[in-house]
């Protein structure tokens, strides 16, 4: 912002310097003083500010829409000896509760979801293997909603989907982090060798 009393041009009354005999000279007046300055017991009581309230929205997703408008039901899901645990059933998503929320300053908002099952037949994250930058994944949950874009999308292997694909980072900027399997299938070697990562940043805040 300038300064209003910098640069040239005519000063104003207020910035000109006063010269005693000048035209629009002003003589001193003594200020009036009044008791409430000059005696604090008579002055008024002070007010104490109280800082508004955050305006920033963040919550637990329960519902992920992924481009084309195909929704499934996220539930929270935890690490166990150091393996995230995805829900059993392939229509069903997991967030993972050790990571973000939707709406959060930083950090990953991590959900998992299975390509295929056993049962079911083809899990709703299938649709990430035809998912594309630029594409908008939106999460629902407690009457608010958060949209991300998709920015990148990359295969690891499952060894190094923990130590080396940054994929649970908490130290970024915020962003959703979705993850499936993909790769050959192995059934003696547990199943799929890579899992599917896709990273999509937040469109505006959570509302």
């Amino acid at each position: 912002m300038p300064d209003p009393g910098a640069g040239g041009g005519t000063p104003t009354p207020s910035s000109a310097p006063a010269v005693r005999g000048a035209p629009g000279f002003v003589p001193e007046i003594e200020p009036r003083v009044t008791p409430s300055q000059t005696d604090p017991a008579s002055a008024p009581p002070a007010r104490i500010g109280t800082p508004a309230p955050s305006q920033r929205i963040w919550f637990v997703p329960d519902q992920v829409v992924l481009p084309g408008g195909a929704t499934a039901p996220v539930i929270p899901a935890s690490t166990v000896r150091g393996e995230l645990k995805v829900p059993e059933e392939g229509r069903r998503v997991g967030w993972w509760d050790g990571g973000a929320q939707a709406g959060d300053p930083f950090g990953s908002v991590v959900l998992a979801g299975h390509v295929d099952t056993k049962t079911e037949g083809v899990g709703h994250f299938a649709r990430l293997l035809r998912i594309k930058p630029g594409e908008l994944v939106v999460l629902h949950g407690a009457g608010h909603t958060a949209t991300y874009r998709v920015s990148s999308i990359v295969s690891v292997p499952k060894n190094a989907l923990a130590t080396k694909s940054g994929a649970f980072d908490q130290k970024v900027s915020h962003r959703l982090v979705l993850i499936t399997c993909t790769g050959a299938y192995d059934a003696s070697r547990g199943g799929y060798e890579d899992n599917l990562v896709v990273t999509a940043t937040a469109v505006g805040p959570a509302r």
